[in-house]
């Protein structure tokens, strides 16, 4: 999982570069290949390298399809003549996302049932062709790629910004994961690393992470942290409140899904009536409030508590990730600079993975001796702390808009 996270935090944010210097169709292009290798080679694997591996392959090629299908949907508004594409295209690319990671562990779960571990690699294979037939077949190709040299093109994509980025986000992941033991050097060497990387980047021609610009653009950089609020929250309850419906209510795997169901049903649902708007502060604010109600009725939960009560709880989660999801990709979309919409939309994204790995980390730290419900209430007041400070931020944040201001100079 480790290697997973890393290579999806690091990648997305890659591809969407690679993808503004190469054109988004070959990155995709890259990207389900890259998907059916790994594929291809978890399902033959007979040793756990060659599993890691194959995660990472799965990991560097999913996340070129959010960077890409952004700057594709950008290309094809301004063909159209419009600032802003139509809310329920935006609105169906995170639909997409959202179903796709919500019912990925259930699918997974009964082919694993009725062919065997194998299967959830190999079913990549017919995905990534299907994939790679519609994207050659609908997706205009990309212009030329005019005689650049290794150093032009090293310089443009910023390899040295990626590796120090790729460092730096590797270093912090460690620390997380280790958890609840501690180990602060490791965290020591993720600062200093994270340091010298804003360092080059001040310096960098073509920068991979674009300090400036966050400096200059406040509303992008509190999309970034503001998202990754809200996706701790929810990963939170996706995490902590599988484990305590499976050890402390004796509910199976399939049961645990099927109760965190409507999380993804009406998440789906609130970004479908959302995104009709393009709007965003309303949206966010929504989030912030929602995420906050849902924390505080994980309060109500216990040995002896209704299970139903979780799938009502599910409702707020997933009314919260609906509204986030809707307003801060309509944010981005609005506040990032067309040119560099690919890196500032993987971003988002890796913003998103901080706010699991984060979640994953508190459930590790609170459940470590036992589940309990105990442990379930701790999580819940993390979790009402957490929504409380994204809640004052969000109605205090006053930059957020559909139409951005002009940026500072």
């Amino acid at each position: 999982m480790t290697a997973l996270y890393l290579a999806s935090a690091v990648a997305q944010p890659t591809a969407g570069k690679a993808a503004e210097v190469f054109g988004p169709r070959r990155v995709l292009v890259t990207g389900v290949v890259a998907v059916a290798a790994g594929g291809l080679v978890g399902g033959v694997a007979r040793d756990l390298l060659t599993l890691l591996i194959s995660r990472v392959l799965i990991g560097l090629g999913t996340s070129c399809a959010y960077p890409t299908a952004m700057l594709l949907i950008r290309k094809r508004a301004r063909e159209a003549g419009m600032d802003q594409p139509p809310g329920l295209v935006l609105g169906g690319l995170q639909i997409t996302g959202v179903a796709t990671a919500s019912l990925g562990l259930p699918l997974g779960g009964l082919l694993v049932g009725a062919f065997g571990w194998r299967a959830v690699f190999l079913v990549n294979l017919p995905v990534a062709l299907v994939t790679l037939v519609a994207a050659l077949a609908w997706i205009q190709a990309d212009g030329p790629l005019r005689g650049r040299g290794v150093r032009d093109v090293a310089t443009r994509l910023d390899l040295t910004g990626i590796a120090g980025f790729a460092a730096a986000m590797l270093a912090l992941l460690v620390f997380l994961f280790e958890l609840p033991t501690a180990h602060w050097w490791i965290l020591a060497i993720s600062v200093v690393l994270w340091v010298l990387d804003v360092l080059w980047e001040l310096r960098a021609s073509s920068p991979f992470l674009d300090v400036r610009l966050l400096a200059a653009r406040p509303a992008l950089t509190n999309t970034y942290v503001l998202f990754g609020l809200v996706m701790l929250c929810q990963y939170v309850v996706l995490y902590g409140l599988t484990q305590w419906i499976e050890a402390v209510r004796g509910y199976g795997e399939s049961a645990s899904g099927l109760l965190l169901l409507p999380m993804t049903l009406v998440s789906g649902v609130v970004i479908a009536l959302v995104s009709r708007r393009n709007s965003v502060r309303g949206p966010v604010i929504a989030a912030a409030v929602t995420a906050l109600a849902g924390s505080a009725g994980v309060l109500l939960l216990g040995s002896s508590a209704w299970i139903g009560l979780v799938a009502i709880l599910t409702f707020f989660f997933g009314a919260s990730t609906g509204f986030a999801v809707a307003g801060y990709q309509t944010a981005l979309y609005a506040h990032a600079p067309p040119e560099q919409l690919g890196t500032a939309s993987g971003l988002l994204r890796t913003f998103g993975y901080a706010g699991s790995i984060a979640s994953s980390a508190i459930t590790g730290v609170v459940f470590h001796q036992q589940v309990s419900d105990h442990g379930i209430h701790v999580i819940a007041w993390i979790m009402i702390g957490v929504s409380l400070v994204l809640t004052v931020l969000t109605l205090a944040e006053g930059t957020l808009r559909t139409h951005p201001a002009p940026p500072r100079a």
